[in-house]
């Protein structure tokens, strides 16, 4: 890691020289030698991950903390290649990555991997519904974002776009492994709709082997205006979230561990409409709405110390999503004519997802000749259950899959790093009205990366995927043997050190070019014409540039680019309209941060968020410029102390703007405060 720097080793040289001299001239004992504190470069808001060829990017406590966000989505925006349709509230958002995932008709098209603590979660294609990850960001610990498809095979298929992985918050990160009761409150306002949120962790670990967490959130959002002062419809919302963690060590030096975790959200909406992208009922009227997500999982490990062969992981997770929904009458203005008959089952319609998934994985170091092996190997069991509904579009129906997969990442020892990864997937799909399909897939790729003495890497990586038919495809028998095919390209370089422009900074960056090949695609259409269309094949390319500088003097900057391209085939389109733009395809985009630290007490940023204007749309957009501001204060005295107080200004010059992909207006200035407390 290149973010910090230590001169002990150096300072150990030096004294080892000195104690090198004549006897005569001195006599030495080890009580003599002074060990002095590793001193720091200063760090940026977030690592680089130039050690590794695939494009990942780990986003910690510190930052979630920085961010005030108030959705997961809002916590990886700032990922290049990720863009959110819309974001600030839970309902109506999703997440797209590099051109897939979340879209203005579904919340997603299962080309975007969700894990909590290693639960898969979300719903399939509802339509007019968002992302379905209803839960809260004060639950997690730390994001690591996959995009494409390296990394992945260990954790799904059809990752496409990528793969988001959460881990939620554990006691030891509060008792810091020491025995006792730890409490930390949380409280923030947000301006712009009143926003209130309270978060209350109580840590206890009552011995060295055994601690237990529990968090209560409640968060409160009203209507938001945007930066004409506009209100944006279908804004507000309440969602109160809760989560139990405990985790015991035992057996011999700790060897065994046995970790059980259970988060539990709830979201009550009451005469919203029910196409939660909008911000008006439109034709299909209002619904009162009720959410309830939970998420549980049971995971046992096995890792002796005297064994680098074991480390044997086996989880049960359950994920849980009902979706209770009602149609407001008389909101409508087409309840009274003939097309109505058509849309009340829709808006009617109760959803209820419930996926149950058992993997075993055993993680085994070892050399074989001059090279180095961590190798990841398991078995997975999965089952999705969606229960019968109203909807035609929203069939019920069952999912069952068992997968295997192994990655291994070889290290020759020599500056090269080569990791390939296998999946073979196994699916029976369909429901006692339709019928059941059998599908299989074997699926893979190669990573692999060179690390050059002087810092400098250079990387590139393959990949294939299938992407399942899905159960909301039940009703079209000829999707149900068609898997979506995959196949992706990577080529870039990275650079990571100390004392590149005086001698107490660190400079970072990572530059890849990308390009992905989707075929047999049942998940688009492309309207043309007043007509839509089948799209057949999906060709996406692009550039992610991340960067990050810092100096001993606490100042630091972060920068995130991406720029991509994407175009679509239709066979079935009129002559002249079959090639086209990918509407997928968010807008170019720079985001840039810069600050300072005043050592651990202060800390203070400007970001600058730049959108290009995108013109490659059927739905064009402007281009915009917003301006973040941020300050954190850690007291040491006075009645804040040992406290932390977050200071945020969103849209600081009240911009009036809609990201592409988006389907209404960004909220406009907010203001936000947060004050924090561990006891």
């Amino acid at each position: 890691m290149y973010t910090t720097r230590s001169i002990k080793a150096a300072l150990l040289c030096g004294a080892a020289t000195a104690l090198a001299l004549p006897a005569t001239a001195q006599t030495i004992d080890e009580n003599d030698v002074i060990l002095l504190d590793e001193i720091e470069l200063g760090k940026s808001k977030r690592e680089v991950q130039t050690e590794k060829a695939e494009s990942e990017t780990v986003i910690n406590q510190e930052e979630m903390n920085d961010r005030q966000a108030n959705t997961i989505a809002e916590l990886v925006d700032s990922v290049p290649g990720v863009t959110l349709i819309n974001g600030a509230s839970p309902q109506g958002s999703g997440i797209n990555i590099r051109g897939f995932g979340a879209n203005s008709t579904y919340g997603s098209d299962q080309k975007v991997l969700i894990q909590v603590d290693g639960a898969s979660v979300g719903s399939e294609e509802l339509y007019r519904i968002g992302t379905q990850l209803f839960t809260d960001p004060e639950l997690y610990k730390n994001v690591t974002v996959l995009r494409g498809m390296g990394g992945s095979y260990e954790y799904g298929s059809g990752a496409v776009g990528g793969t988001v992985l959460l881990e939620t918050k554990d006691a030891s990160d509060f008792t810091d492994g020491e025995v006792g009761f730890r409490f930390r409150q949380t409280l923030q306002y947000s301006s712009n709709g009143d926003g209130l949120t309270s978060s209350s962790i109580l840590a206890w670990q009552p011995t060295q082997n055994f601690e237990v967490l529990g968090n209560y959130v409640y968060r409160d959002q009203g209507v938001m205006v945007d930066g004409d002062g506009n209100t944006i419809g279908n804004s507000a919302f309440d969602a109160p979230s809760w989560m139990v963690k405990g985790k015991g060590t035992f057996g011999n030096d700790g060897d065994h561990s046995l970790t059980l975790s259970y988060a539990d959200t709830n979201s009550q909406e009451s005469d919203v409409p029910y196409d939660s992208f909008g911000t008006t009922g439109g034709s299909f009227g209002n619904v009162d709405r009720d959410i309830h997500t939970q998420t549980a999982t049971l995971k046992y490990n096995f890792n002796p110390l005297d064994s680098d062969l074991i480390d044997l992981t086996v989880q049960l997770s359950y994920a849980n999503q009902e979706i209770d929904q009602s149609y407001v009458s008389g909101s409508s203005p087409l309840e009274t004519t003939g097309s109505w008959p058509f849309l009340q089952p829709l808006v009617d319609a109760d959803h209820q997802y419930e996926t149950t998934k058992l993997t075993i994985k055993n993680a085994s170091q070892f050399v074989t000749g001059s090279a180095s092996h961590n190798m990841r190997y398991g078995v997975e069991w999965s089952e999705r259950e969606r229960a019968e509904n109203t909807a035609a579009s929203a069939p019920g129906g069952t999912d069952e899959r068992l997968a295997l997969f192994v990655v291994d990442e070889i290290d020759f020892g020599n500056g090269w790093v080569v990791t390939p990864g296998l999946r073979f997937e196994d699916q029976e799909i369909g429901s006692d009205s339709t019928r059941y399909y059998d599908n299989s897939a074997a699926m893979g790729g190669v990573s692999a990366i060179y690390k050059f003495a002087n810092g400098w890497g250079i990387f590139g990586s393959a990949g294939y995927t299938e992407n399942m038919p899905i159960i909301d495809d039940l009703g079209t028998p000829a999707y149900m043997t068609q898997p979506e095919k995959a196949k992706s390209f990577e080529l870039g370089f990275s650079y990571a050190q100390n004392e590149v422009f005086t001698a107490a900074d660190s400079l970072a960056f990572k530059v890849t070019a990308y390009q992905t090949d989707l075929w047999d695609v049942t998940s688009y259409t492309q309207s043309i014409g007043g007509s839509s269309y089948s799209i057949d094949e999906i060709d996406t390319k692009g550039l992610e540039i991340e960067a990050r500088y810092s100096m001993a003097s606490g100042f630091y900057m972060d920068l995130n680019a991406n720029i991509q391209r994407g175009d679509y085939y239709a066979s079935a389109a009129p002559s002249g309209s079959q090639y086209g733009d990918f509407e997928g395809i968010p807008a170019d985009q720079l985001r840039v941060a810069v600050g300072k630290r005043f050592g651990d007490k202060i800390d203070l940023s400007w970001e600058a968020v730049v959108n290009d204007a995108m013109t490659r749309s059927t739905t064009p957009t402007g281009g915009f410029t917003i301006h973040n501001l941020r300050a954190t204060f850690r007291p040491e005295q006075g009645v804040f102390a040992d406290s932390e107080i977050r200071l945020g200004l969103e849209n600081a010059f009240d911009k009036l703007y809609t990201p592409h992909l988006a389907t209404r207006a960004a909220p406009g200035r907010t203001f936000k405060v947060t004050w924090a407390k561990t006891f």
